[in-house]
């Protein structure tokens, strides 16, 4: 039986985020401009997942970046022992074994607003305790970042039974693909929202990448003794320069740090504000030899799905940077035991709560309990009564289509079809000829704005509710009092680089 190993130790996906967020964002923009065809073309040669069906990437989206803790490469084959000597990653006598594994030791779910000016980030410690979207490899829950090695174990084994003989990096694909789609269904399903698209690199593809950057600058609050397990060490505190080996053992550590992995999950924020401040202000993206071998690095080490266009997901990224990047990191209630394992207990509805609010924040009152209604402002009642409203729920709120539905018609507009629909991360409305200004009054109600479209019949409204949707006018219970994010306690406060980088233990 094929078999990955046991999920061992971490690492970070900070190269992969600062890749897709800056470098991607940054570099594809100079191929926009006209800089290079070539860069356009190595830029649309990255992807190669159909693991999940990809959202829109132009817009509002939810993009789920992953750390694979691996020591093969893409295509099963155990990496070189110069470069698992580089990476601390253990002997190939053990990974032949079974040492190490597959794990997404780092996840972080950034959503990105429409205009692409600003972007919010939870970091998912990897040791949060889960139930899994269905059984993997005989497991229905186990830590976080078990999922996508569990899946990859399953679906080896049963490719390994059917054929034996199946070329190894046809198995590892598929693996690989099997374990994509669990751990951003897991993801999905402990954070409450969807996933448009995510980004994926190995542990190989990290250093990599390092190297094409010369290292990266960090700040540390206190001096590091030797870590043997990461190989890291700070002899100083403050502001240093790590090599590119001493920059994946920055984000790998998490022995000697005094709240172990969540220590080490703002250490890979701080990385990627880092990395993002590098690229920003050191020339990095005004050197094309340096560009096409972050793009060169890109296409051999990193997986997106193959339904996001990173052209087009550029050009709204253009203001991106270190300073309008926030990251978070989800809380946990207490450490525990639990079935034998050392992990996070955790609160998934609370956590849930918590992304919403952060994620899809709810308009600023207005002062008054009830917005006003549609007609009351630059349209006529008979205007509104002349526009059938098509309401579609996308959220998780059961009858919420109807409840909407009824508040329309009680602002004067006639009530067309209502029904469910896929799931939508914000609302979304669409207006077909003749119903523009309701079109726009209605989404006024949503905080959003509205876009014409062929596909809506001339005179209706269509309004599609996303996770955050609520009725308009509806007055708050005590129960949707709004969840503080954390600020004390082993999650600390949010990693923001305001004035450079952030200095983290």
């Amino acid at each position: 039986m094929v078999r990955p190993g046991s999920p061992a130790s971490l690492w970070g996906v900070a190269g992969k985020a600062g890749y897709a967020l800056s470098c991607v964002a940054a570099a594809v923009v100079l191929a926009v401009s006209g800089f290079s065809y070539f860069v356009v073309h190595d830029v649309s040669s990255i992807g190669g997942s159909h693991a999940i069906s990809s959202g829109p990437s132009i817009g509002a989206q939810n993009i789920l970046l992953m750390g694979l803790e691996s020591r093969t490469d893409w295509n099963g084959n155990i990496l070189p022992n110069d470069i698992l000597g580089a990476l601390h990653a253990g002997s190939r006598q053990g990974i032949e074994n079974g040492v190490g594994g597959n794990a997404t030791n780092t996840l972080i779910v950034i959503h990105i607003p429409a205009g692409g000016k600003k972007a919010v980030a939870f970091s998912i410690p990897r040791d949060d305790w889960v139930n899994f979207p269905q059984t993997y490899d005989g497991q229905s829950q186990g830590k976080v970042d078990q999922a996508y090695g569990d899946a990859m174990a399953e679906k080896e084994s049963q490719l390994y039974q059917s054929d034996p003989k199946m070329p190894r990096n046809q198995l590892a694909f598929q693996g690989n693909e099997a374990g994509r789609a669990a751990a951003v269904a897991t993801v999905s399903m402990l954070t409450g929202v969807h996933i448009d698209h995510f980004a994926e690199i190995n542990l190989d593809g990290f250093y990599e990448l390092a190297k094409v950057l010369g290292g990266v600058e960090v700040c540390l609050k206190n001096p590091v003794p030797l870590d043997t397990y990461s190989g890291f060490v700070a002899k100083k505190a403050g502001h240093q320069h790590l090599t590119a080996k001493m920059a994946l053992a920055f984000v790998r550590q998490r022995h000697g740090l005094t709240n172990g992995d969540l220590d080490r999950t703002h250490r890979q924020q701080a990385f990627l504000d880092s990395v993002m401040q590098q690229l920003r202000t050191e020339g990095v993206l005004s050197d094309l030899g340096k560009i096409n071998s972050l793009l060169s690095v890109a296409k051999q080490y990193v997986i997106t799905d193959s339904g996001w266009d990173l052209l087009d997901f550029a050009t709204q990224m253009r203001s991106l940077n270190s300073s309008n990047l926030t990251f978070h990191t989800l809380p946990i209630v207490a450490y525990a035991t639990i079935a034998g394992q050392s992990a996070n207990q955790v609160d998934p509805a609370l956590i849930q709560k918590l992304v919403q609010e952060t994620f899809y924040p709810a308009p600023a009152a207005s002062g008054s309990a009830r917005p006003k209604p549609a007609n009351s402002a630059s349209i006529s009642p008979a205007v509104a009564a002349r526009t059938t409203v098509d309401v579609y729920n996308g959220g998780s709120t059961p009858g919420l289509a109807g409840q909407v539905s009824d508040a329309l018609v009680k602002d004067g507009f006639t009530a067309g079809l209502v029904g469910n629909t896929g799931a939508l991360s914000t609302t979304q409305v669409f207006y077909g000829t003749g119903s523009s200004a309701s079109g726009g009054q209605i989404a006024k109600l949503f905080g959003v704005s509205a876009t014409a479209s062929t596909q809506v019949a001339a005179g209706h409204v269509q309004v599609m509710l996303g996770g955050n949707a609520a009725v308009p006018g509806a007055t708050p219970s005590s129960s949707t009092s709004v969840v503080p994010l954390p600020t004390t306690g082993v999650q600390g406060g949010a990693v923001s680089a305001k004035n450079g980088i952030p200095c983290v233990d």
